[in-house]
């Protein structure tokens, strides 16, 4: 669980990345979520976002996500929600 402080943290730090996942139409497939894994365990930290076509709300899916990957929910903006996880193998990011 992170801290309000650990989140806004992050959240500043997501400000200067790229959105690298879009879901649309086909949801969340098993796929997609073995992709997010491997990229969370290289990354740490990732910007996703929902398509307006998409079953479910930016939040929701987040959620989602967050629950399946293990990861944390930092934050939910507009349609883009951002995705935290430690890396196990290569730690990159130092939370405050």
């Amino acid at each position: 669980m992170l801290t309000s402080k650990q989140r806004a943290y992050l959240r500043s730090m997501a400000n200067n990345y790229d959105t690298i996942y879009q879901i649309g139409k086909g949801g969340i497939s098993d796929m997609m979520v073995t992709q997010l894994d491997a990229t969370l365990e290289a990354r740490e930290l990732i910007k996703l976002r929902t398509l307006d076509m998409c079953d479910y709300g930016p939040r929701e899916a987040g959620e989602i996500l967050a629950e399946r990957l293990g990861a944390d929910l930092v934050a939910v903006t507009g349609t883009r929600f951002i995705l935290y996880r430690e890396s196990k193998k290569k730690k990159r990011i130092e939370l405050p």
